[in-house]
């Protein structure tokens, strides 16, 4: 039955399908907002100004604008509410999966990984391929931001002084953590809000595991070929296993599998599965802390591990989406779908906004087709889902995943050194994506 609704042929859409509103002079100064505001956030490393602020000023900015060239105010008071809701959703997903990758981290499992592999001293080819699976094997678990983090922090361990293995490393583990991440729902923050929005059922992201191996593996191969051999490292430090670490990898196994059971089964949105989960590990943290002898705030570790969270960029989300959501309001994302797909087709719109994910984000890429709303199969949503993941790889901007390890390495992996890599990247894009054509004929 999944099979059937993957295979669906494309949708055909027609440019006079899709109204294409006048958008006003309010409209206009509402995109100079966002386009000014997206500025400082590419610069960011330069103007050390935190990208969820200029973002923030935007989206209410937008939303004044909206508000005043509205024909029917609580029109577009409705649409910011719907906007709300979406961030709502997603924020509180991320709050619990974030949360508990942050506990394991506590009790020393990824670290305890790290040494283990470091303790191999292995050739900088070898770590180079080790460090590129892990980060594919992971992502769709810890989701392609804490999972380039982690291998990143690996591949500057493997690679010691040798600044040019840690680009190449670097460059390789945003590819693996974006494909990696693209055939799960909890890979990335774009299939998690595709899965969220009903678009493509749980077991039909399956689907997307050879296309997205593809998409690591072609420009890996060539990357790895202008490596030097030998070995490289540091000597690692042993990290022991805190107590109890076993218990907070069951209870995060538990808590996704409640997401899915709510979603799939019950069909109630993933993020009640996630708070759910949240509340297994809050009663852990009481319990553990009555055993521990210390009464006076049992259980206030887990609001220490929330406090932890990545605020900055849950608040950049934030700002994404209710931009693009005031954006909408004001009718550009109407002309934009009868622009891409009501003009160029569903294939191609698809194509390019994998593209255009590098340069704009993943994120506001895709909640701006979501919103958009076009009529497609579930394919369709599949093409998509991995071309913005895939797609976001082609420069060091273009995912969570580059953005982490640009401000992670000290200089070792720029800008500069990914983009000369984007034109075997952009193949690996293009193999991916005709590997999973490939299979709709063949499932089909």
């Amino acid at each position: 039955m999944v099979m059937t609704q993957t295979m669906t042929p494309s949708a055909t859409l027609n440019v006079h399908d899709i109204a294409t509103p006048e958008v006003s002079s309010a409209g206009h100064w509402g995109l100079a907002v966002f386009a000014a505001a997206y500025i400082l956030v590419l610069i960011e490393d330069r103007t050390r100004l935190r990208k969820s602020a200029p973002l923030l000023v935007a989206s209410g900015a937008i939303w004044a604008l909206a508000i005043f060239n509205a024909k029917d105010a609580d029109e577009v008071r409705a649409e910011l509410m719907r906007s709300l809701g979406e961030y709502g959703a997603l924020f509180l997903f991320v709050l619990t999966a974030v949360t508990y990758v942050r506990a394991i981290d506590q009790k020393g499992v990824f670290q305890r990984i790290c040494t283990w592999l470091l303790e191999r001293r292995l050739s900088a080819r070898t770590g180079f391929w080790v460090t590129g699976a892990a980060a594919f094997a992971l992502s769709p678990i810890a989701d392609n931001l804490t999972t380039a983090v982690l291998t990143g922090a690996l591949v500057v361990g493997i690679g010691g002084s040798d600044r040019r293995f840690i680009a190449a490393g670097c460059t390789n583990v945003v590819i693996a953590a974006n494909s990696g991440g693209a055939f799960s729902p909890f890979g990335d923050i774009t299939t998690l809000m595709i899965w969220q929005a009903g678009k493509v059922p749980t077991l039909s992201f399956m689907l997307l595991i050879v296309p997205a191996l593809v998409t690591w593996l072609v420009p890996a191969s060539v990357i790895a070929l202008t490596l030097r051999p030998g070995k490289a490292g540091v000597s690692p430090t042993r990290v022991p296993l805190q107590e109890d670490w076993w218990v907070l990898v069951l209870l995060f196994v538990a808590t996704v599998a409640t997401a899915v059971t709510f979603h799939a089964w019950l069909h109630l949105p993933p993020f009640l599965g996630m708070t759910t989960g949240l509340g297994y590990y809050m009663i852990y943290c009481y319990f553990d802390c009555r055993r521990r002898g210390e009464h006076a705030h049992p259980g206030h570790k887990a609001f220490e591990n929330v406090a932890s969270v990545e605020w900055d960029t849950l608040l950049f989300f934030f700002g994404v989406i209710m931009c693009v959501g005031g954006l909408g309001a004001m009718g550009h994302l109407d002309r934009l779908a009868a622009g891409l797909y009501g003009s160029l087709g569903v294939d191609t719109a698809n194509v390019l906004l994998g593209v255009l994910s590098a340069l704009l984000d993943n994120v506001p890429v895709t909640y701006a087709v979501l919103t958009m709303d076009p009529s497609m199969s579930t394919f369709d949503w599949l093409v998509l889902t991995l071309a913005v993941g895939a797609g976001g790889s082609l420069l060091a901007i273009g995912s969570a995943a580059g953005v982490a390890l640009l401000g992670l390495t000290d200089g070792k992996y720029t800008f500069t050194q990914h983009l000369k890599w984007a034109p075997v990247i952009a193949v690996g894009y293009a193999a991916g994506l005709g590997t999973l054509y490939g299979l709709q004929r063949l499932l089909s």
